[in-house]
């Protein structure tokens, strides 16, 4: 049976390190925020916080707001074709009940969680696109208020609490492995 494990949390809870692991075990990735680097590149604008944003709710506005589980259907599709599929990055309650809808018990929903704290220290020290902490905080807000984040993170089949080091995400990611075939 083939799988597709979506991928839900907020910004710096650790989901692209559960992205990579899934990857190790020979899932493929689809990534949703890459509409959204696509879009940038497309217009030639700079990858920033407030391009991504604007570019993100612009999507949403043209597509509504399961904006990014409909234009990624057909890549999905796709590579499920070939094998399993892990999801990095489900943001909306409109996407999560597109996907549920489309693939029933198939959709396994992980949430990964850190609080606010631990993930605003995370993303403004990370290499790649850092973002300060007030501006971390209001992603926060606007994907919970404007996207609905909040309800595929409560519906999620499992939660990972990603709050202390890596081998302790790691142990959690193993244990999980036993009930994902």
């Amino acid at each position: 049976m083939k799988r597709i494990v979506a991928l839900v949390g907020m910004c710096g809870s650790g989901k692209s390190i559960v992205n990579d692991y899934f990857k190790a075990l020979g899932y493929t990735s689809v990534y949703f925020g890459g509409i959204t680097m696509d879009e940038l590149q497309k217009r030639g604008l700079e990858v920033t916080p407030s391009n991504e944003k604007m570019v993100r709710e612009g999507l949403r506005k043209q597509y509504g707001p399961g904006a990014f589980a409909i234009l990624n259907l057909p890549k999905i599709e796709a590579v499920l074709a070939n094998g399993n599929v892990i999801i990095d990055g489900l943001y909306s309650w409109s996407e999560y009940k597109i996907l549920k809808e489309k693939f029933g018990d198939d959709l396994v929903v992980i949430s990964v969680y850190a609080p606010p704290k631990i993930r605003y220290e995370r993303l403004s020290s990370r290499p790649v696109r850092p973002i300060a902490s007030d501006e971390a905080k209001q992603r926060d807000y606007a994907e919970i208020e404007n996207i609905e984040k909040g309800g595929p993170i409560a519906m999620a089949d499992y939660t990972l609490l990603n709050d202390k080091d890596l081998d302790s995400l790691k142990e959690q990611l193993k244990a999980l492995q036993k009930n994902i075939p």
